[in-house]
């Protein structure tokens, strides 16, 4: 009996040994990161059958060492954290553009207004050379603003590029940790008889962690225990002792961005599309570029556009000090057209503005299918447009028009497969500068001057006249006098090569208008007259015989109502199919911008809040308690000094029994 009792003793002082050294592993790493709480699992031995008495036990035994693991609470946490560092980087790099379009002393809006108050100082001093400096030393601070902030634009893209690369760098690096520990696990398990290596498994949890950090990732576990890592919508990322290579790559669509792509085994690198990449950094990257970045670029691109288009139209529509019509205040960009690097065709594609008011914020993809047939995309909304009919074909049905673009199909030839990228806005606000340097070449004169002759008898007067597009292939030579005909109420003496159009004083179009070139014309008092690209009004009663003159404008010195029309462009709809102004129109951007960085932070604190919640969970179940370990090791440091005991004992009786005489 002494013996069994010996035995049962050892195997339970090796059991509270066991028990001893796995709390003792537990406390030593209770710090280390991914750790999960180990357990010795202690069973008895059995029992000893004694004939005619039944059976003694004969002690206990260590049957497993057990991690304290939830698979389901780890992949929720994973997820939750995934998520949570997507929208942490989302809103780091998004709010370095709020931080740029609000600041109210260094931003757009001051400059534009400081723009169009000079404006307004011309129109009432054109003689001014002074305030003439002013007004293109103003608009050389906005085309400044302009490019600076675009170049800072562009340097969160290429900051951006630079942290893709590093993500996948850092996502490869997991990814063959991954792999190697797979590998790993499985030998020590099969050369343990199907014993887990539970150190090993924290470890590659955790790196499974670290890596959701940086994409998202879904996870499959094989029956060997061996870990499939998936990342996007089901790109392979480990599968068993196997990793893909990843890649960060230059677009084959856009040189200026890079993007990833997986290394097949012939060692080409294929790009993911975007949707494939989510979560993580490396997601909330690629989120901010497109859904923020681009827009914002584009949107500023749009406003310099419209600024530059308006303002230049408007300036050639007057005269400078020299009575010379005017040229470009501004340079304008042209769209940008990116041919897809995989292209096997030659087709050139020649883009250019047809109405600046109609950009929109977008860009462009142009897919050609068999046929060839082409199909246009707007990326904003993934919305196909109806290309124009006849399109493709020979000129002009070569071209075709969609929001304010003019598309033309230029030389080559395309080939299935080929796509293009159209970029209207993008480098808008790069390309804006001040095209005049010489005070005199503002065009801050009317081309035309009205007047009533003097010694007109009645109280009809000729009010300033305007111009539009039309008046610039055929300004006016000579100078007209309209003579005016009691007997029939006419006005006679309009130009023989360009039609008469009147409208009356409410809005509708007079009788027999328009009128044929060179025939009389009715007159009537607040009627709206134009003729070859030039306006004006009339007011008041003519006496039989007064005459009225418009003649070109030969000198603008004193004349500032061109200047007036420049100024009146602030707050004219320009921009987004006439119904935003350039103010209206930064101010959008700084709301959207602005409302998007707080709806991200609002989710980031939200995401942040799930994912303590799920950790302090998940911690619950694995994480190591310094109280619950100290308290085992008293309770296994009494077991193992009561099964001492129990030696002790069985050591005693057999002594005694060797004492018998």
């Amino acid at each position: 009996m002494s013996n069994s009792m010996f035995f049962t003793g050892l195997s339970g002082l090796n059991a509270a040994q066991a028990a001893l050294v796995t709390t003792g592993h537990n406390t030593a790493n209770v710090n280390t990161a991914g750790y999960s709480r180990q357990s010795a699992q202690i069973a008895s031995s059995g029992g000893v059958y004694s004939p005619s008495v039944g059976f003694f036990g004969s002690g206990a035994k260590v049957v497993d060492v057990t991690r304290s693991y939830d698979q389901y609470l780890t992949s929720q946490l994973n997820q939750a954290q995934s998520a949570n560092q997507s929208l942490t980087t989302y809103y780091t790099q998004i709010s370095q553009i709020d931080n740029l379009l609000a600041d109210k002393a260094a931003g757009l809006a001051p400059q534009l207004q400081t723009l169009f108050t000079h404006v307004q100082a011309v129109a009432n001093t054109p003689a001014d050379p002074s305030a003439r400096q002013q007004l293109i030393s103003s608009g050389q601070a906005v085309s400044n603003q302009f490019r600076s902030m675009d170049q800072y634009l562009t340097r969160l893209n290429a900051n951006v590029n630079e942290q893709i690369s590093g993500s996948v760098d850092q996502i490869n690096t997991y990814a063959q940790q991954i792999s190697s520990l797979n590998k790993q696990v499985a030998m020590l398990s099969n050369a343990a008889g199907g014993q887990a290596p539970n150190d090993l498994l924290d470890q590659r949890d955790q790196l499974v962690s670290d890596l959701g950090k940086l994409v998202g990732t879904k996870l499959v576990v094989q029956d060997g225990g061996q870990y499939n890592v998936f990342i996007g919508n089901g790109q392979t990322l480990v599968l068993g002792d196997k990793a893909t290579v990843l890649a960060a790559v230059s677009s084959s669509s856009d040189p200026g961005r890079t993007t990833v792509a997986a290394v097949n085994a012939a060692g080409k690198a294929v790009e993911l599309q975007s949707s494939m990449v989510s979560g993580g950094t490396l997601g909330g990257l690629m989120q901010f570029r497109n859904e923020t970045l681009a827009t914002a670029q584009n949107s500023l691109g749009r406003i310099a556009i419209a600024l530059a288009d308006s303002f230049n139209a408007q300036q050639k529509l007057g005269v400078d000090l020299k009575g010379v019509l005017g040229s470009d205040f501004f340079s304008q960009a042209t769209p940008g057209v990116l041919s897809n690097s995989r292209n096997t065709g030659n087709l050139a594609l020649t883009p250019s503005f047809a109405d600046s008011s109609q950009l929109t914020t977008s860009d462009y993809r142009l897919d050609v299918t068999a046929g060839p047939a082409y199909k246009l995309t707007r990326l904003s909304d993934n919305q196909d447009i109806p290309l124009t009919a006849g399109f493709p074909g020979a000129a002009p049905a070569n071209t075709t028009r969609f929001d304010g673009i003019t598309l033309t199909l230029g030389s080559g030839a395309a080939a299935a497969g080929d796509s293009f990228l159209i970029q209207p806005t993008r480098t808008g606000a790069r390309d804006l500068a001040v095209l005049i340097s010489d005070p005199a070449k503002v065009a801050a004169a009317s081309p035309v001057v009205t007047g009533s002759t003097f010694g007109n008898k009645g109280s009809a007067s000729i009010s300033a006249g305007t111009v539009d597009a039309n008046y610039l292939p055929t300004p006016l030579a000579a100078k007209v006098t309209l003579t005016y005909d009691g007997a029939l109420n006419q006005l006679s003496g309009f130009p023989a090569g360009a039609a008469v159009t009147v409208t009356l004083a409410n809005g509708a179009p007079a009788a027999g208008s328009p009128y044929a070139a060179g025939t009389p014309v009715t007159y009537s008092a607040g009627s709206t007259v134009s003729f070859g690209g030039i306006t004006f009004k009339f007011s008041g009663t003519p006496a039989d015989g007064d005459t009225f003159t418009i003649e070109a404008n030969t000198g603008g010195v004193s004349d500032g109502s061109n200047a007036l029309l420049l100024g009146a462009l602030q707050n004219k709809k320009t921009i987004g199919n006439s119904s935003a102004s350039f103010n209206d129109a930064y101010g959008q951007l700084v709301s959207t911008v602005g409302n998007k960085a707080r709806q991200i932070q609002i989710s980031g604190a939200a995401q942040t809040s799930l994912a303590t919640q799920i950790r302090s969970a998940q911690q619950s179940v694995s994480g190591v308690n310094q109280d619950e370990e100290t308290a085992n090791l008293l309770m296994f440091q009494q077991m193992y000094q009561a099964n001492a005991k129990v030696i002790q004992t069985a050591s005693s009786m057999f002594d005694a029994v060797l004492g018998i005489n």
